[in-house]
């Protein structure tokens, strides 16, 4: 069976339209679809009806595109472990990171792994784990580092669990609320800002700030940047979500301050490591990976044994 035309089915199948489908194989329009036929008539079934200017999947169509997505997975695969098993080498690579992690604890690993090695290149991609995940099952990138709270219990995803930290409010020098407990809806008054909350978290501050069923809590500033956040939080009223670890440098100099807010302690973060099940990661993966592990156990508030990611 021909790869290349099973690669075509997919693409046909992710678009649902000739044209594009066309455009992303490369190829031309009346070239595409005489692969489409060609595969259809090895087959001797119809994987695409067309009518009325629409294009949807036969259910023989859905039969043969799940299993052709799996075996042009099964010889990226192979082509990759080929390559790696000839090269030898460590490699480049490309991996994501979450907003938490990225500030608290790539910049020690980063440096760690520049150390050890001056030569290899890294590529490391922000955002938070809806589109990591996305970017992870396009295979832009080997793996990706975040909370895994809101992860899809999915079978195709291997999660390596790597601890977690605590949560908490921080406001700037100086703020109305620093020197004395206050409640956390006094403190959501000034308004907070955070990367994209979670749904566990989501439902935490729901309740504890008594919100009609469904209403989720609103962020006054979402952002997946840490550094933009901590310059608005140091320039303005607004509170910080955020870790100590997340903040060293902040807290250290005084400028940014934990706030004591009562009767509330947020449920520690899940931090994880997240792959493709059954993708072999290059060599340099395997040590972004190590090297990120070994630096959460050292900033780690939540120990690994008793997590587990949803």
């Amino acid at each position: 069976m021909d790869l290349r035309r099973l690669s075509h089915v997919v693409a046909l199948a992710d678009t649902l339209h000739f044209a594009l489908a066309a455009e992303a194989a490369h190829l031309s329009q009346p070239a595409f679809s005489r692969s489409i036929q060609a595969i259809e008539s090895e087959l001797g079934i119809r994987l695409f009806d067309r009518g009325g200017g629409e294009v949807r999947a036969t259910p023989a169509g859905e039969f043969v595109i799940e299993r052709a997505r799996k075996l042009l997975f099964e010889a990226r695969c192979l082509q990759r472990e080929v390559d790696l098993y000839r090269d030898s080498q460590l490699g480049d690579t490309a991996f994501g990171v979450g907003p938490l992690l990225s500030a608290s604890l790539m910049p020690r690993a980063l440096v760690e792994l520049r150390q050890r090695y001056p030569k290899i290149a890294l590529r490391m991609e922000g955002g938070n784990s809806i589109q990591l995940l996305q970017r992870l099952r396009a295979e832009n990138i080997e793996f990706f580092a975040a909370d895994v709270r809101d992860m899809p219990n999915d079978a195709s995803l291997d999660i390596q669990l790597i601890g977690g930290q605590l949560g908490h409010l921080y406001a700037r020098a100086g703020h109305p609320l620093v020197g004395h407990a206050c409640t956390l809806r006094a403190a959501w008054n000034y308004g907070i800002a955070a990367p994209k909350l979670l749904t566990p978290t989501n439902e935490e501050l729901a309740a504890l700030l008594d919100l009609p069923a469904g209403q989720v809590p609103e962020l006054a500033l979402e952002c997946d940047d840490y550094s933009v956040l901590k310059t608005v939080v140091l320039a303005t009223d607004t509170l910080l979500a955020a870790t100590d670890a997340a903040l060293e440098s902040e807290l250290a100099s005084g400028a940014l301050v934990r706030l004591q807010v009562k009767n509330w302690t947020s449920v520690p973060s899940i931090a994880g490591i997240v792959r493709l099940h059954g993708r072999t990661q290059s060599p340099m993966a395997r040590e972004v990976i190590a090297c990120i592990a070994r630096v959460a156990s050292e900033i780690n508030e939540s120990p690994i044994d008793g997590l587990t990611a949803s």
